[in-house]
């Protein structure tokens, strides 16, 4: 390599020369910073979060049921039946939401290091 060309960047880690990574560290280490570290009451408030999407579903499919029930009694479980898909819906609308959340944090770390 010749001093006055400079390196080109392909892109990987190991490509990148040393001044490339350490600005790329410090700009990462004053994004973080800035947003600040989510504390103790932001995480239980994602868990109450993801918890309740699970729940709220799973109840109301309890309560369509037990109704069903009572009006129309038969040979089939409708509480059952309904508590089960309220509990599948909510599994998959916190699955879908962790999933998001996952991928924003991921394209933001893509982000710190481009």
């Amino acid at each position: 390599m010749t001093p006055d060309r400079k390196p080109t960047r392909t892109g990987s880690p190991t490509d990148r020369t040393l001044a490339e990574q350490v600005g790329a560290r410090a700009a990462r280490k004053l994004r973080a910073r800035r947003s600040g570290t989510p504390g103790v009451w932001f995480g239980l408030g994602m868990m109450g979060l993801i918890g309740w999407s699970v729940v709220v579903p799973t109840l109301l499919g309890a309560a369509l049921g037990l109704w069903l029930d009572q009006r129309y009694p038969g040979g089939r479980s409708w509480t059952l039946a309904l508590l089960m898909a309220g509990l599948t819906l909510g599994c998959l609308n916190a699955w879908h939401w962790v999933s998001n959340e996952e991928r924003a944090m991921h394209d933001e770390l893509e982000d710190g290091d481009a």
